[in-house]
């Protein structure tokens, strides 16, 4: 029956009714009494049960309670340290995951992390997949490439959720972990002073558990690289110990509000400690007409306010911010409601990408590379150096360490005294000049304020006004301009860099989250990893070791950046690719250290000498290998 026929139909009865003799009304009273009778009974039945128990507790035998646990000491809390965070006296690399000297090389599938300019898909289809290194995920074919033929990799898109590139498709056994269960412990014992006992409380907007073999949010059963356990309720003692961190993202971090809103550092970790717990975030915001711009958020110690308030950015209509995130320690989980907002990836399942979480990545490089492509957004030239040679990408071989890409170019201003940071502005500088400048340990700092300023190079630069040069680089502006002019020999990220293993083993997947975020080529499903881990170790043998002696005498008077590793650029350098041949096992593979170091007697490097002797990996199945 249609809707007006019903109505029109339902007015008539009231009509009819209301014209009807209704019948005498009942006599309150009667119903009256029947209603509190009704309700006393039910009283009754719902007390009854409770008297019962109070009137007979004080005569029944006492049911024994739940044996209690005495907790585990404080120091059982804290995740184990990884592999190589316990020999800090070994010369790590800048912005060295310190994780992997046990990693365990999976003889799976098939690739190369170096591809030659103008190379197409990297690896071959020689071998099966085993678990330790399964496929990776499968990504639609990008509509736009960029100029530059040896970086194809088609960019999934990234919308309304960290993980809303990643598919089924994308299994990795080695990150599965399963999700704690429903705890049956014991109820924890009393402290003596009658007390609970103390614990550090956990940290506040831990996302949901990333499923396994997808990119995303680690969430509550975190772990690193190694496969260490990832602690949210650390006490101060206990993230000095592990050198594991928490940074929160405040809400809508892609906004001109969201960019000026700091972050916070927690799980006990504090700006005091800046050195080893210390968070930078760069963000890089590229607007419609190719024009672009870097800021870099700021990031306070939990429960501090910014000495000095930040300002926010102007951004135009239909930009595109990719927020890149470096840290000093071992492990650094996202967490916040702002990280989903972001499109933020911290992980690959529940295994962290150690220092370097993104967030809107896929986003920021696809408009970037259409732009290119258009001629609206201009990369420019990296030049000749004075020794003669194309001046180093981070994508260049004699630049790259055990884990090539990694961490931020920003810089913060501590205040010692009360624990709050500031923007590294001119303005700050100035009106703060008691406070110390923390930076971050990274290879895209290295290459901006060290090994270009000595070679005579100039970095790509956006203006910044959280800088105090009022322009500076960033990890996204150094991820462009390697993309667009790094020739020769290319150094892709490969399966043996220490942040991309999953529990100390090769993943393709991870690997690939990560080139994902860095605008990288992905690894096909069936890469050897073997075969891969081993020609990234011959190229950054044989390429970098020459240009290191080459270049030797240009950085010999620059700076150290770790003057405890060593005495000035040059032996810092040497000590970096000495440290990186070990990390990355490359000895595994058939290949010497072509480093010999000369250290005084706390271990800095004061000279060097270098093998340039080519050598060859030597591989299961057969020597060398295709860069495809």
């Amino acid at each position: 029956m249609p809707y007006r026929r019903g109505r029109s139909y339902r007015s008539a009865a009231r009509l009819y009714r209301s014209s009807e003799k209704q019948p005498p009304r009942a006599r309150p009273a009667l119903l009256i009494t029947l209603l509190a009778a009704a309700l006393v009974a039910g009283m009754a039945i719902v007390i009854a049960p409770h008297v019962k128990t109070v009137l007979t507790a004080s005569t029944d035998t006492a049911t024994p309670a739940r044996p209690c646990a005495h907790p585990a000491p404080a120091t059982s809390a804290a995740p184990a340290a990884s592999a190589m965070s316990a020999s800090p006296a070994s010369p790590l690399a800048v912005g060295a995951t310190p994780a992997a000297a046990s990693a365990t090389p999976a003889t799976a599938d098939s690739g190369a992390s170096s591809a030659p300019a103008g190379g197409g898909a990297a690896g071959s289809a020689a071998a099966t997949p085993t678990s330790s290194a399964a496929p990776t995920v499968t990504a639609p074919e990008a509509t736009e490439t960029t100029p530059a033929s040896d970086e194809t990799a088609p960019v999934p898109a990234e919308t309304g959720s960290p993980d809303a590139s990643a598919t089924a498709a994308d299994p990795d056994a080695s990150a599965t972990a399963p999700a704690p269960a429903g705890s049956t412990a014991p109820t924890p014992c009393p402290s003596p002073s009658g007390s609970p006992a103390a614990t550090a409380p956990t940290v506040a907007g831990i996302p949901p558990i990333n499923p396994p073999g997808r990119r995303g949010l680690a969430g509550a059963n975190a772990v690193d690289a190694a496969g260490n356990a990832f602690s949210f309720n650390q006490t101060p003692a206990q993230a000095a110990d592990s050198t594991n961190c928490t940074v929160s993202v405040p809400a809508h971090p892609l906004s001109a509000k969201g960019l000026a809103t700091p972050w916070v550092l927690g799980d006990g970790c504090t700006w005091e400690n800046g050195d080893t717990e210390g968070v930078f975030v760069d963000a890089t915001i590229l607007s419609p007409d190719g024009q672009l711009q870097v800021y870099n958020p700021l990031v306070i110690t939990q429960g501090t306010q910014p000495e000095v308030a930040p300002t926010p950015p102007t951004i135009a209509r239909g930009s595109q911010v990719i927020l890149s995130v470096g840290f000093n320690g071992n492990a650094v989980a996202l967490v916040g409601r702002g990280a989903r907002q972001g499109k933020c990836i911290d992980a690959f399942g529940n295994s962290l990408i150690n220092q370097t979480p993104q967030c809107n990545a896929a986003n920021f490089y696809r408009m970037a590379d259409a732009e290119i492509r258009r001629g609206i957004l201009t990369v420019p030239a990296i030049g000749i150096g004075k020794d003669g040679q194309p001046c180093p990408t981070v994508r260049d071989f004699s630049l790259i360490d055990q884990d090539q890409s990694d961490n931020a170019v920003a810089s913060y201003l501590f205040n010692p005294n009360t624990g709050q940071t500031a923007q590294a502005t001119a303005a700050n500088q100035a009106s703060l000049p008691g406070d110390t400048t923390e930076s971050n340990g990274s290879d895209n700092g290295l290459l901006d304020k060290f090994v270009d300023p000595a070679l005579g190079c100039t970095p790509f630069t956006a203006p910044n006004p959280t800088n105090p040069n009022g322009a500076s680089a960033s990890q996204a502006l150094n991820e462009l301009s390697a993309r667009q002019n790094q020739r020769g020999m290319i150094a892709l990220l490969p399966v043996n860099d220490p942040q991309l293993l999953v529990n100390g083993k090769f993943s393709i997947g991870k690997t690939n989250t990560f080139r994902m975020e860095t605008d990288q080529r992905l690894l096909p499903f069936n890469t050897n990893t073997t075969r891969n881990a081993a020609k990234y170790c011959q190229d950054m043998v044989n390429i970098a070791t020459p240009r290191l002696k080459l270049d030797a005498d240009l950085e010999v008077g620059g700076a150290s950046p770790v003057p405890d590793l060593g005495n000035n650029l040059a032996n810092f350098m040497a000590a970096r690719l000495s440290a990186s041949f070990e990390n990355l096992n490359c000895k595994n593979y058939g290949l010497t250290n072509p480093v010999t170091l000369t250290l005084d007697g706390n271990g800095v490097a004061t000279g060097a000498t270098f093998n340039t002797t080519p050598q060859t990996a030597k591989i299961a199945g057969g020597r060398g290998g295709r860069h495809n």
